[in-house]
């Protein structure tokens, strides 16, 4: 009987751990396909830099299993599984030249000299750094530096690339070259690469697919465009893009449509997707709406086929290519609506403010998230 090797390159089952009576981890389950360009997306303190330094090797679960290649890595040490790490700051060796930094890991290896020389200039052409064997680390750029790291990290020929941070000390413009050249050299060598960040739109820019992490546990996983368009909860809408969450109570409706009025005041139709519910008539939801989604108008404009709801131009900031103003659209303050509004759109003038207008959004844009538990 012939065995077919799984898509799944790297596999978390049920993975837990805790630091001292802190729980960090609650039943971790992740699998990362191969040549997948996987990121663990979260704030500080969420869980996502542990998972890697438990999939590493650098720290022991207290529950739960990593299986590398259909094989359990759990108890092995670090130095005996087939993964190499990129850390923020580079963790280069001073007093080695670039080729020696290259070097090291593949001689700890017992890799073959010869071979070391063959693949040291092959690492540095994949990122751009041809040339600069003999270079001496100090001499190089915090770009560079990073490179090398990279280059050293590839060079071992892992089965997964684990990255931590690895863009976090660079400044934004060189970080958003970097965030480019690192995902085509990732689609260009074909490995699996792990990545760990807080940053929503390096996530979103680089990814295959996003595991967003809360407190300890996975929210939702999935492709970009699926976290973004349909979010499963409070925190994945807010955390990624920003949006305006609001609480709903749940009308009596048709099968496959949400009733719902809106903070107690507006009611709404919407469509229900397939994987959201709702509780019983009665019951509370919690909504999401994204700012770019919103469109404002005067009363005379009014578009007929868009939610729609009253309210006031209250602030206004300007960001450049566009501008962000804030609607008071309920009675009860503070609670208000985020719109983000291309530039030159006549409702970002400080003149504006406080004139009424409408609010509209397409039913398609109301996302159903969680139930309230009110």
């Amino acid at each position: 009987m012939s065995c077919v090797p799984s898509d799944n390159l790297l596999e978390l089952g049920l993975v837990s751990k805790s630091f001292g009576a802190t729980p960090i981890l609650h039943d971790v389950s992740l699998s990362v396909r191969r040549g997948e360009f996987m990121t663990l997306l979260g704030p500080s303190g969420c869980g996502k830099t542990t998972t890697l330094r438990i999939i590493a090797g650098f720290e022991s679960p207290d529950a739960g299993r990593v299986k590398l290649d259909g094989v359990d890595v759990t108890d092995q040490p670090p130095y005996e599984r087939d993964v190499h790490t990129v850390f923020q700051h580079y963790a280069l060796f001073p007093h080695l030249d670039v080729a020696g930094n290259i070097a090291f890991g593949m001689r700890m290896d017992k890799v073959p000299e010869a071979e070391i020389r063959r693949r040291i200039p092959e690492a540095l052409a994949m990122v751009k750094l041809s040339g600069y064997e003999t270079r001496r680390v100090g001499s190089l750029s915090g770009g560079q530096m990073q490179r090398v790291a990279l280059a050293r990290a590839i060079a071992g020929r892992p089965a997964v690339l684990l990255l931590d941070e690895p863009l976090g000390a660079l400044d934004l413009k060189l970080r958003k070259e970097m965030q480019l050249e690192l995902k085509n050299l990732q689609k260009k060598i074909g490995l699996a690469f792990v990545y760990v960040t807080h940053d929503q739109e390096e996530a979103m820019t680089m990814s295959d697919r996003i595991a967003v992490f809360n407190q300890g546990r996975i929210e939702q996983l999935g492709t970009p465009g699926e976290i973004y368009e349909s979010p499963r909860t409070s925190f994945v809408a807010d955390f990624i893009g920003g949006a305006n969450i609001f609480t709903a109570k749940v009308l009596p409706g048709a099968a496959g449509r949400a009733h719902l009025i809106l903070e107690d005041e507006h009611e709404l139709d919407v469509p229900l997707d397939a994987h959201e519910t709702l509780p019983a008539p009665g019951g509370r939801v919690k909504v999401a709406i994204r700012p770019e989604r919103v469109k404002v108008f005067y009363k005379d404009e009014l578009p007929l086929d868009s939610l729609r709801f009253d309210a006031v131009l209250q602030d206004s900031i300007f960001l450049g290519d566009g501008c962000q103003i804030y609607l008071r659209m309920f009675k009860k303050d503070p609670e208000r609506l985020t719109v983000a509004l291309a530039g030159g759109d006549r409702y970002a003038v400080h003149d504006d403010l406080g004139v009424p207008v409408i609010a509209a959004v397409q039913p398609e844009d109301v996302y159903i998230l969680e139930s309230d538990g009110a």
